[in-house]
């Protein structure tokens, strides 16, 4: 199998967690939005601050592309390490399509948003690691980034 994947057939992993964090959070998604982009994975998030700034942060830094999917109007209030903005003009149900885009989701911390993504994507049937997150039935706890993307299994789907 090639290493490189085409979008179509890359592996879309969505990284939830909240909009503000400090620096262990951040650091953490950072060091998996690297991950995850060097393993040709596409991320999908919220498209905000936060966490989801510092996952995308980490994916263009090796090349990678990036998704947010954002609450208002304007693709403007993107964070500026997002490739593709949606702009939904949603407000906080963009986090469904946030979980309905991603094929597996890694959740990064959190408050309530996360909390409802996570259900979200339970509900769909869809896998969920959790990193110093929520502590909900049928997620799967990861202790580390490396840990969290062994979890994800990142490949090119058939």
């Amino acid at each position: 199998m090639s290493s490189v994947c085409s979008v179509r057939n890359s592996l879309h992993v969505g990284i939830i967690g909240a909009g503000e964090c400090g620096p262990e959070l951040a650091g953490i998604a950072e060091e998996v939005g690297r991950r995850l982009a060097e393993s040709g994975a596409v991320l999908v998030c919220g498209g905000k601050g936060g966490v989801m700034e510092a996952a995308c942060r980490g994916a263009k830094s090796v090349g990678g592309l990036t998704v947010g999917i954002i609450p208002g109007s304007d693709r403007a209030e993107a964070n500026p390490h997002v490739d593709v903005a949606i702009a939904t003009g949603l407000g906080e149900v963009r986090n469904l399509a946030v979980v309905r885009t991603a094929d597996v989701l890694i959740a990064i911390g959190g408050s309530y948003g996360t909390l409802s993504e996570i259900g979200f994507a339970l509900k769909a049937g869809k896998k969920v690691v959790g990193l110093k997150t929520w502590e909900v039935t049928g997620t799967i706890r990861a202790e580390t980034p490396e840990q969290a993307l062994a979890l994800v299994n990142v490949t090119c789907r058939n």
